[in-house]
Parts: C-alpha cells; structure tokens; sequence
C-alpha cells in the first residue's frame, strides 16, 4: 500500500507546474497575430515604395525631361527642366483659345505621400500601445498567473487529500469529512472567476480595440479616396505643356509659348498606385475579420478551464454580449496560449475526462487527479452500503 502511494506521490509532483516568478512573463504578446500582420503591411509597405521611388531618382536622375527648342544652351535647358519640375503645370489651349491648366503635383508629393501615409496607419497603432497595452498587460500577467496557481492549488490538494486518507485509521470520518467540504464549497477559488466576471462589464480595452480598427478603415478609405481623386486624373498622361514664360522672361519673344516635358517617372508612379489600392484592398476584410471576432466568444478556451474549481463561467451561463474586456482578454490569453503552461495539462485531462465520465462523475481537475492517484473521487458504494446496514 505504501508503494501504491508513493507512486502516487511522485505523479502528483510532476504534475505540478514550476513557480514561474521572475522575467518569464515578460515577452507577452499585446498585439494579436492579425493585428501585428496588418501593422507591418499598412506602415511597411507606403515606406518600402517610398525607398522605391527615391531609388529611382536617385539612379535615373531628374523624374522628368522638357524638349527645349534647339537654339537653347546647355545651361537654358536645364533651366526649362528645374522650372518645369517646380511648376509641374499642364497647360492646355482650348478651342475657344482660352488655357486650362492642371496642376500634376501628386508626381513631386508621391514620396512625402507615402510618408504621410505610412505616419497616418501607424496612429492606430499607438494608440493602442499607449492606450489599452499597459492595463492589458497588467491584466494578462494576473490572469496567466492565478490560472496556474489554481491548477497548482488543485494538485496540492488531491495531495493533502492523499496525506489524509494515508494517515486516517476509519475511511468513515474521511469521506464525511471530503462530502462535507465539497458541499461547503471548500475546493473553490473564485477570486479569478469574479474577477472575469467584472471585466464583462468593463469596455474600456474594446472600445479601444474598435476605435483602433475603425481608425485603420478611415484612413484605409481616405486613401482610396486620394488615389481616385488625384493620381486617377493624371495616371495616363506622360506628356504635359509647361510654359516658362513668367517673371522676367514673360516678354521674351524668341521663348515659345508652351514647350513638351515628358514625365520619365510614369511607370514608378503607376506602380505605387496599383499596389496601394491592391494592397490596402487586401487588408480591409482582414481588419474586419478582426472586428467580427469580438462578437463570439472563444468557447473552447472557457472549456478547458472549467475543470479548475469556481471556474464555471460556461456552465452558468454567465456569458452575456461578448462586446466587452472579457472577450478581448480572451482573444490575448488564446494569443499567448504558449505562456499557459496549464492549459496543455488541462487539454489532456479534459481529453481523459470526456472517455471516463461514463463511469466516474468527474467535474473538475480535482476529481480527476483524485482518481489517478488511487482514491475514488466519491464515497465507494461498499463503504455507503456498509453504513446503511449499520444504520438500518
């Protein structure tokens, strides 16, 4: 009988989780595994075409040549270009003889574009870094923590419980004493449930959360807005007429009215509004994808955890609207699942519950970890029987 326990002993001991107090919990995810994606796509990429298109200034020089009239020197050239490019005016005669000018300065403001752009996606991004990251993190790190103590507490338990009927000489006076606790509720810690249960009434992370996703579509939206507004006008037109004619040089008779510039850059800036508008089109039923998880609850998770003690937030029905902290929490604990150490044990007990119930009534981690240490997780039926022909 001593070895049945010891046995026992030591599969309770390496049942229990390692005390994790220190800096192991300091590489928490506060950003979900979608939410880090749409970060790195809409700040990434307007900053990678943006390097792409200083590259190509830099390699292939000016972004734009004027076919100056040919009695025009070197120096007069250069200088119908850089006035050109400054001005970046299309101006077209009409058949009424009147000009109609149109200003082409998206092709000079493309680069601060994209800047402004990438700026505008990383907003939302702090904002939740400032806003919501601090409390949830302070939440995670206690609720990660009192959900291991709480399974750590079950195992001791069944161990005190093992102790116990070991040292016990009348089986009676144990299990009167084990019905009784488990009548008086002894086995239960709910501290972290009601601590749950209050962040089903707290908003304050989820309304972060949409402020931040709904940030991220209006801005998505002012960019679509942008691109059809300003690059779809001018995204076909290669060739535009500037004049020179201004300041000193307005009287000039020998400088032609209008003179041909030809935009080099064409093809760059028609590949940066393509990508973008393919790109940010791409990520809009991510984003909402990430909206619509706050309307489910991650059932599964809750599941698994009601094998600890005073951990029955399904089985109650306590779950309401799934607009609120609680979800949100939810969705980071399934994101750190890597830093639950309890939740792998638990998944293979719940796997073991669900083929032994037919048999034992096994509610939580407590009942099962009784059973497999040797001892009935109830009174066996030839003590009760015993009890009653005593007791006729």
């Amino acid at each position: 009988m001593s070895l049945a326990h010891t046995a026992a002993e030591y599969m309770l001991s390496d049942a229990l989780l390692p005390d994790r107090r220190g800096s192991h919990l300091k590489g928490l995810r506060l950003e979900l595994p979608l939410d880090r994606m749409v970060k790195f796509v809409a700040v990434g990429f307007p900053l990678l075409l943006m390097s792409l298109v200083f590259a190509q200034e830099f390699s292939s020089g000016s972004p734009m040549s004027c076919f100056a009239p040919s009695n025009f020197s070197v120096q007069q050239a250069a200088y119908v270009d850089s006035s050109c490019w400054d001005s970046l005016v299309h101006h077209e005669q009409e058949e009424a003889g009147q000009h109609k000018t149109k200003s082409l300065w998206p092709h000079k403001a493309l680069p601060y574009s994209l800047m402004g752009l990438a700026v505008a996606m990383y907003l939302p991004v702090l904002l939740w870094q400032c806003a919501a990251a601090p409390a949830l993190s302070s939440d995670l790190l206690f609720i990660i923590s009192e959900l291991d103590k709480s399974y750590n507490r079950s195992i001791r338990l069944v161990q005190h419980m093992l102790k116990i009927r070991q040292k016990s000489s009348d089986p009676h006076v144990f299990w009167d004493e084990l019905d009784k606790a488990r009548k008086e509720r002894y086995f239960e810690f709910p501290l972290l449930e009601r601590y749950l249960a209050c962040k089903q009434r707290s908003h304050s992370l989820v309304a972060t959360y949409l402020l931040k996703n709904s940030l991220l579509l209006l801005f998505t939206s002012a960019t679509y807005l942008y691109l059809g507004h300003f690059h779809l006008s001018i995204f076909f037109q290669e060739e535009f007429s500037c004049s020179i004619k201004t300041g000193m040089l307005h009287d000039e008779t020998h400088i032609p009215d209008l003179i041909t510039c030809r935009l080099t850059s064409l093809s760059v800036f028609q590949i940066v509004s393509l990508s973008s508008a393919a790109i940010y089109t791409l990520l809009v039923p991510v984003i909402i994808y990430n909206l619509t998880r706050l309307c489910r609850w991650d059932k599964r998770l809750l599941s698994i955890y009601e094998m600890l003690p005073a951990f029955d937030l399904l089985s109650r029905k306590m779950l309401g609207c799934p607009i609120n902290d609680l979800n949100v929490i939810l969705l980071f604990l399934r994101a750190n699942i890597s830093e639950l150490i309890s939740f792998s044990w638990l998944s293979v007990l719940c796997v073991l519950k669900d083929t032994t119930t037919q048999k034992h009534n096994i509610d939580t981690v407590v009942d099962f970890m009784t059973l497999l240490a040797g001892l009935e997780p109830s009174k066996p039926k030839h003590l009760t029987q015993r009890v009653c022909d005593e007791h006729p």
